[in-house]
């Protein structure tokens, strides 16, 4: 199957996720997402006050092997069943979410560039970056609203391990992208991956 395999990388809070929801709402389901923050590795028999304390952002926290084999399973025009994180309990919950192969499919997460053999299978690497202080700003409120944490946790989680690890792993492979937008917004960097997408479509 001849597949257009685009990564959307950036930082926490930065946008990632509203650009490529922009894309995805543009294509509809002439495109399929997979998002990277699913394939946290399982913590099955690990007590949640210890969970809590894992460091969800250094790459070994995922389990990048599943996802790879995942993807290569696209490329060859199978469909996956990916699985769901559950960031309330801070561990992979027993769901999975079904997605078919497409000619186009849209990797996203933080440290979808860090990984080299993974990078390698992107034809299209995007990298989204924003003000640090937009990004924290961003990242508490998604994270009170939609996870069920409270403040003093995430500002501990962004101290220890968020900023250290974004420094160290994510900000570095800004230079590795093909493309880096300093908003979701920005109508140029859509227009030119849209442009790459609709070709790929109509042929």
């Amino acid at each position: 199957m001849d597949t257009l395999i685009i990564g959307v990388a950036g930082g926490t809070g930065s946008g990632k996720s509203t650009f490529t929801n922009r894309l995805k709402k543009a294509f509809g389901d002439n495109i399929s997402v997979v998002y990277y923050d699913n394939y946290y590795k399982s913590s099955d028999g690990i007590p949640f006050e210890v969970r809590k304390n894992i460091n969800y952002d250094h790459p070994d926290a995922f389990e990048t092997s599943l996802l790879l084999e995942h993807l290569k399973m696209l490329k060859e025009g199978r469909a996956i069943d990916c699985p769901v994180y559950d960031y309330t309990v801070h561990n992979r919950s027993e769901k999975v979410v079904h997605v078919e192969a497409r000619k186009v499919i849209i990797v996203e997460g933080i440290l979808v560039l860090q990984n080299e053999e993974l990078r390698s299978l992107f034809d299209i690497k995007v990298f989204v970056e924003a003000d640090a202080d937009e990004r924290i700003m961003r990242r508490a409120i998604r994270d009170m609203r939609e996870r069920g944490r409270d403040l003093e946790g995430i500002f501990k989680q962004y101290v220890t391990t968020v900023k250290p690890m974004h420094n160290m792993y994510v900000e570095p492979t800004k230079v590795l992208a093909d493309i880096v937008i300093n908003s979701a917004f920005n109508d140029v960097a859509f227009d030119i991956v849209a442009n790459k997408i609709t070709q790929v479509l109509t042929r």
